[in-house]
This record gives C-alpha cells, sequence and structure tokens, in this order.
C-alpha cells in the first residue's frame, strides 16, 4: 500500500525532548519504519519549519519526509498551528492532484493533522484513520484554564471521531473517552504504541554506575503534568536513595524544580541532567534500580515501555496508557497522581525488597518483548488500514 502518514507538527526528524517533539515524534517515525519494512511505501508529511529544509527528505528505504509549506517557515507552537490547517490540507489535495504518487490510505497523527487530512482525502475518496495522541477533554480536566489548546479543539475532535473511518485508539482508557465523545464503539480500534526492542535491551553500557545509593531514574520533557516535582517530594520518604531526572534542562520548570528540591532539603539526592540523546538513553535505564513514570494524565507514555524493555521495574502512576503498560504488582507498581507520599512509599518498599525488584524486571522485560515490538504495533495498524480500505469500497459499490 501507498500510505501517507500526516503529522503536523510532529516531524519524525525532530529531536525529542525539545519543544512540542516527545512521544509522537517517536512514534511516527518508528510505526513509518516498520510497516516500509513490511513492504509499504511511507509518505510522512509535516509542516515545513525553516527555511532550509528540503522538501522531501529520503530517510530510509520505503519512507520519505516531505515539508509542506503552511504557514511562515519558521517553528511555531503547536497550539499556533489551527489557522494553516486548510492551507496544509489544500497543499496535499493538490499535491494528490498532480503527483502520480497517491495514497492508498491516510493516516493522522493529532487532530490539526486530522484537519488536514479530511481536507484532502475526502475529494479523492481515499481512507482516512485518526490517532489523536492526546484528547483535548482530557487535557483540559486536567490542566483547566493553564490548557493553551485552541477553544474549538474538543469540538474539532468530537467531529474527527465521527467522520474517520477509523480512529486508533492507543490504550484502553483512550477508547473509553472516545466512545464518551460519541464516536462509535465500532469504528475503534485498540493498538499500542511500540518499542524499539532492538535499542532497548538488558545487555550493554551502564551510564554512571551508581555508588552506595540506589538510583531512581525518571525521564520526560520538563513540563509540569510530567510529576516531576511529586517525584522530588517524595524523596523526603526514600531517604537513602538518589533520584536522576533525564528531560531537556534551561527551562522555567527546571529551575522550578530544583527550587523545590531545595525546599524539601533533597538537594543533594536530586540530579537534573538534561537532555539525554536516544541512543544513550538505554545505558541510563540499565543504571537504574527502578524508573519512575508519575505524570498527572498520560495518552500513552513511552519511557515505562523502554525502561521495561531494559529489564527495569516501573513505578507508575495509575493514569491512561499507563494502565495498560505497568500491570500492578507484577511488572512494577501503580500509585495514584500527585501523591507524593504514596509514591515514596512505593519507591521505598521496592527498593527495600532485592526478590520483588527481581521479579517485577523479569516480568516487565517478558511483556514488552511479547507485546510491544513495532512490528506487532505495525501488523495491528496495516489490518486497520485494510478494514478502512474495504469500508470505502464497499460504500463506493453501494
Amino acid at each position: 500500500m501507498r500510505i501517507a502518514l500526516i503529522s503536523e507538527h510532529a516531524s519524525p526528524l525532530a529531536a525529542p525532548g525539545t519543544e512540542d517533539a516527545g512521544g509522537q515524534n517517536t512514534h511516527v517515525a518508528a510505526l513509518a519504519a516498520a510497516l516500509a519494512g513490511l513492504g509499504h511505501d511511507i509518505r510522512v508529511y509535516t509542516r515545513r519549519d525553516g527555511p532550509g529544509h528540503p522538501p522531501m527528505v529520503a530517510v530510509r528505504d520505503g519512507v520519505t519526509v516531505v515539508h509542506v509549506p503552511a504557514g511562515p517557515p519558521a517553528p511555531l507552537p503547536k497550539d499556533a498551528l489551527l489557522p494553516y490547517m486548510g492551507e496544509f490540507g489544500r497543499w496535499l489535495g493538490d499535491r494528490w492532484d498532480r503527483d502520480p504518487w497517491t495514497p492508498d490510505v491516510v493516516h493522522a497523527h493529532f487532530w490539526m493533522s486530522g484537519l488536514a487530512a479530511l481536507t484532502a482525502a475526502n475529494p479523492h475518496g481515499i481512507p482516512v484513520v485518526q490517532t489523536f495522541h492526546a484528547l483535548g477533554i482530557v487535557k483540559r480536566r486536567h490542566q483547566g484554564t493553564a490548557d493553551t489548546s485552541p477553544a474549538r479543539r474538543v469540538g474539532f475532535e468530537r467531529r474527527l471521531g465521527r467522520l474517520a473511518d477509523r480512529v486508533v485508539a492507543q490504550c484502553r482508557d483512550e477508547a473509553r473517552e472516545l466512545v464518551g465523545m460519541g464516536v462509535p464503539r465500532a469504528r475503534i480500534s485498540l493498538v499500542p504504541s511500540g518499542v524499539d526492542l532492538d535499542l532497548f535491551t538488558p545487555e550493554g553500557p551502564v551510564a554512571e554506575p551508581p555508588g552506595r545509593r540506589p538510583r531512581i531514574l525518571s525521564v520526560g520533557r520538563l513540563v509540569a503534568r510530567k510529576g516531576f516535582a511529586d517525584l522530588i517530594r517524595a524523596m523526603l520518604y526514600v531517604p537513602d536513595a538518589e533520584c536522576v531526572i533525564a528531560g531537556a534542562a534551561g527551562t522555567a520548570e527546571a529551575r522550578r524544580l530544583r527550587l523545590v528540591a531545595e525546599r524539601c532539603g533533597v538537594e543533594h539526592r536530586v540530579r537534573l541532567i538534561g537532555q539525554v540523546a536516544v541512543a544513550d538513553m538505554p545505558a541510563w535505564y540499565r543504571s537504574a534500580d527502578v524508573v519512575a513514570s508519575v505524570p498527572w494524565y498520560e495518552p500513552f507514555g513511552l519511557t515505562p515501555l523502554e525502561a521495561m524493555a531494559c529489564g527495569r521495574p516501573v513505578v507508575a502512576t495509575a493514569v491512561g496508557g499507563l494502565l495498560d503498560t505497568v500491570v500492578d504488582r507484577v511488572t512494577g507498581d501503580l500509585v495514584p497522581p500527585r501523591d507524593p507520599r504514596a509514591l515514596g512509599h512505593a519507591l521505598r518498599r521496592l527498593l527495600r525488597s532485592d526478590m520483588r525488584r527481581f521479579g517485577y524486571s523479569s516480568a516487565a522485560l517478558d511483556r514488552a518483548r511479547t507485546r510491544y515490538s513495532w512490528q506487532r504495533t505495525a501488523t495491528q495498524v496495516e489490518a486497520v488500514y485494510q478494514a478502512a480500505a474495504g469500508v470505502r469500497v464497499e460504500a463506493v459499490a453501494r
């Protein structure tokens, strides 16, 4: 199949950890590669956010990134991109009118990509598959007035969920939210994200082996909803451990976290090591006794899977996709969000039991390898594409 992946703000060429670059970038890049490995021809369409970007970049056999001229050729926050989605969609439609490469299916990633995808695909009769990666209704519930999303986001997402031929939910919690929004249950396919099992392994180098203190590692963009401040406060209940936080430093959030550590009196046991290259992350996971992933909400969450693939137990908040990936008291422990005391007690219990950590580690590795390979994810997504294409063929025949 010829498959168009639309990812308006999250380019697979961007470095994860920079502003608005995170799990979606990794997901789109890995999915494209895995689909190409199944023999499909993939083009990823993303907004041109720099004047020097070439129109097309061949990433590997079967995968090409196309930079779409929509809006100014400069970096913009994703919440400022809505006015350019009509232009994005019209450019795609014109391109597919003139280019012999016309997709058999379009897969939109994020809600704004869905708007552009429907604009371009509907006149051509091309089926559209939608993955939201995050839902505005959930973001608004947790962030309230701090939510910077466009006011019309929730309404657009409801409409997209009903107009797309198929909607891919990444976890059971998201599927429930989609049904609550009015998306027909029969149109929803549950397909989790994957993890690179060739890169994230238990064997290999270890970054800065811990000294006399057990190490708790946490990874992610330094934004408030990731719960790093809660983790720092939890260190009051884990007096013998050190906490290492990997994420882009030099931001206001990094300064706030250092201040939290000072106020709690744990600054000598908390380290912010800044952004770590993807290739170096497995070594950091291997250096940890336990990995903490404690967001207030999380549409899916890749870092727990990466830790599990490296054979590390995970203490996570019982939210979103983490309810699916982390099996409570089997591969790790689940705790309530925004509860430093409960988090601290869970970390302390786990660090004091070598037997429990070993059991969790073995189960985590097995779960990552058997349930979350990118090959498995790509095969499931391929079936969604085939179902969406079949629905369109039947509709045309009627």
